[in-house]
């Protein structure tokens, strides 16, 4: 809860000011997070593994950017392992100070860790 100003009214939160207040599963697909401002936000699994901030995942995304700009060879298929091949899961939640989670994958990928902010805006960028 932010503080009030002399006159007692309740600031509106700012980006930085938000804060989840609960994280509820939504069965085996994702997670619903309910902020102090009032607002929700849902995230399936894929969509929180797709967003992934870390620097791996942000240089496969460059690179695979890259490739589907070149038409010129053959299109190459993703080898998965057996645990891409699965069902994916979010295997658990750890906050990271008071600004972000870091989550960790059935996958196995575990580096990411997302902001509040990121996690605020929602899937499609729009909080």
């Amino acid at each position: 809860m932010l503080p009030r100003d002399p006159q007692g009214h309740q600031p509106k939160p700012t980006e930085t000011d938000r804060v989840p207040e609960s994280i509820q599963r939504d069965g085996d697909t994702g997670i619903t997070i309910t902020w102090n401002d009032g607002s929700a936000t849902a995230w399936t699994n894929s969509q929180l593994r797709k967003a992934c901030p870390c620097a791996t995942c942000r240089e496969k995304k460059r690179g695979l950017a890259e490739k589907a700009k070149d038409t010129s060879g053959p299109i190459g298929l993703p080898v998965l392992s057996a645990a891409e091949a699965k069902p994916l899961r979010i295997d658990s939640m750890r906050p990271v100070g008071s600004y972000a989670y870091n989550i960790a994958f059935s996958d196995g990928h575990d580096s990411g860790i997302f902001p509040f902010v990121l996690l605020h805006e929602g899937p499609d960028g729009a909080a």
